[in-house]
C-alpha cells in the first residue's frame, strides 16, 4: 500500500513561495486532476501571469516525454507544473529549460536522499545503485496571451509510491531510503532551486554556458561517459558513447564509424550499469 502522507496545505505552500517573499507569481493546489500541464497550458492561453504554479495531489492523465503516461496516486509524490514566459530569451535556447529543471530536481533530492542519484539525458532522475527512475520532466511550449512564446513545464517525482504501485524501472524516495519526507518541505525547496536556476539563466539570455548550467549538467548527467542508444522520434536509434552536451544541450554521441552525431531529441536506455 501506498505510504500515508499528510495533504499539502496551500495556506502554508503561498507564503513560502509568492512574492514578495517567495519567487513565483500565483500557486495554486488541486486535489485531482487530469494534468498539471494540459490545465496550465489552458490558464496560460487564458493569460495566467509568468512565474505560475499548479500542484496537484493526484493526477490522473499525465504525460511525459515521448507521449508516454505518468499518473501519480493521491499524496504519494509531487505533480507540479510552471509557466515561464522569458520574453527575453531566444527561443532557441529554451531547451535548456527541462535541464535546468532536472539539476533543480537532483539537488533537491541530493539533500533528503543519500542513495546514488544523477540525471538520464536530458532530465529523468535516476536514484539508487540500480538507476531507477524516481522522477520525470515534460516542457512544452505555448504562445502565451500578451506576449512571446512560453513554456510550461511538468514534474513529476515519486515520494512515497511502493515498488508495487510503480511501473517496471522507477522507483521512488522511500524504496531508496528517505521514507518519511516531508512532501510540503519538499515543494517548497524544489520550487525556490527551480526559480533561482530559470532567473539567472533568463538574466543572461539563456547562456547556459555564462551562468554555468552546461558545466553543472555535465557533472550531473550520468549519461555521459556511458555507451547509449539513443531511440529517435522517427523510430531510428543510435548507438555509441554518450561524450558531451553542446551548446544547446543536445546530446553528442560518438558512434562505432567515429562520426558524433548532435541529438536534440530521443530516448536514451544506458546499455552498461552507470555507477
Amino acid at each position: 500500500m501506498t505510504r500515508q502522507a499528510a495533504p499539502l496545505d496551500i495556506d502554508m505552500l503561498r507564503p513560502a513561495l509568492v512574492a514578495p517573499v517567495g519567487p513565483w507569481t500565483r500557486v495554486d493546489l488541486v486535489a485531482e486532476t487530469g494534468s498539471t500541464n494540459a490545465d496550465l497550458l489552458a490558464a496560460a492561453a487564458a493569460g495566467a501571469p509568468d512565474r505560475s504554479v499548479l500542484v496537484a495531489e493526484r493526477q490522473t492523465s499525465g504525460r511525459g516525454r515521448l507521449t508516454r503516461s505518468w499518473e501519480s496516486p493521491p499524496g504519494a509524490g509531487l505533480t507540479v507544473s510552471v509557466l515561464w514566459r522569458p520574453e527575453s530569451v531566444p527561443a532557441d535556447r529554451f531547451g535548456w529549460l527541462p535541464m535546468l529543471a532536472g539539476l533543480a530536481l537532483l539537488d533537491t533530492v541530493k539533500e533528503v536522499c543519500s542513495a546514488p542519484a544523477g540525471l538520464k539525458w536530458p532530465n529523468d532522475l535516476l536514484l539508487g545503485s540500480e538507476g531507477r527512475k524516481a522522477a520525470g520532466i515534460l516542457a512544452e511550449m505555448t504562445a502565451v496571451t500578451g506576449g512571446g512564446p512560453g513554456v510550461v513545464l511538468g514534474i513529476g517525482l515519486n515520494v512515497d509510491a511502493t515498488i508495487p504501485q510503480l511501473p517496471a524501472g522507477a522507483t521512488s524516495l522511500a524504496e531508496e531510503g528517505a521514507a518519511g519526507v516531508d512532501r510540503a518541505e519538499l515543494l517548497v525547496a524544489l520550487l525556490r532551486r527551480l526559480a533561482e536556476r530559470e532567473a539567472r539563466w533568463r538574466d543572461a539570455r539563456g547562456d547556459a554556458e555564462a551562468v554555468g548550467l552546461r558545466s553543472d549538467y555535465r557533472a550531473g548527467c550520468l549519461s555521459l561517459g556511458a555507451q547509449v542508444r539513443v531511440e529517435l522520434p522517427g523510430g531510428d536509434a543510435i548507438v555509441g558513447m554518450a561524450e558531451d552536451v553542446d551548446a544547446h544541450g543536445r546530446l553528442l554521441v560518438l558512434g562505432a564509424d567515429g562520426a558524433r552525431r548532435p541529438v536534440a531529441a530521443g530516448d536514451v536506455v544506458h546499455l552498461r550499469p552507470v555507477t
